[in-house]
């Protein structure tokens, strides 16, 4: 048995930005961009069509709403910006190093996380105690987002485990819950509290 663990909301709770559009805006600034007057219109504005269950990296969409009003930004600037507006305080939630210490003595643990922001979720990790993992597996990386079936088979994969091998916990029904309805099986907190994730694991119940 492999298990996987969500990051944001399971592992850890962070501090976002209430306004995202100004965060990017103040980081591209810092950088020399110049930002548009209308900037919160063509943040929240959609410039691509994504297939349904694929990852639209927030780079990406930087860039592309800047060119929607004539500004060029390279993908490095892009890329240094979005992360530097999203990396705030984390808090690694109560049980969760109890958990991830139990799930690893069972065999090997993963991250698989739904994450936009190149480089977030490694940064986030190495503010942590919960490390290391066999494998991180992040929506942004692998080009897939829960509860779409093939994030869950990149982290299987990572794991060298099949998929019916795998237990994902996580705080979401709607997304971490897709890996029962993708072959896999699903551990929801609102259920299973990460302290008896820890004890189950180390009963050989989970």
């Amino acid at each position: 048995m492999a298990l996987s663990f969500d990051l944001f909301g399971t592992l850890v709770t962070a501090d976002r930005p209430d306004a995202p559009w100004d965060a990017v805006a103040d980081a591209l600034a810092d950088r020399g961009v110049t930002v548009p007057d209308d900037w919160e219109d063509a943040y929240r504005c959609s410039h691509r069509e994504y297939e349904r269950g694929r990852e639209a990296p927030l780079p990406e969409h930087v860039r592309l709403a800047l060119a929607s009003r004539g500004v060029d930004a390279s993908d490095r600037v892009a890329r240094a910006a979005v992360l530097d507006a999203f990396d705030t305080p984390v808090r690694v939630r109560p049980d969760a190093e109890a958990a991830v210490a139990a799930a690893r003595e069972r065999g090997p643990v993963a991250v698989c996380s739904n994450c936009s922001v190149p480089g977030l979720v490694g940064r986030t990790l190495d503010r942590t105690s919960l490390g290391p993992f066999d494998a991180v597996v992040t929506s942004v990386d692998c080009g897939w987002r829960k509860p779409h079936r093939e994030s869950f088979v990149a982290t299987a994969d990572a794991l060298g485990v099949a998929l019916a091998d795998l237990v994902h916990v996580g705080d979401d029904a709607r997304t971490d819950g897709g890996a029962g309805r993708a072959g896999a099986r699903s551990v929801l907190l609102d259920e299973t509290p990460l302290a008896t994730v820890a004890s189950r694991c180390r009963e050989g119940s989970l």
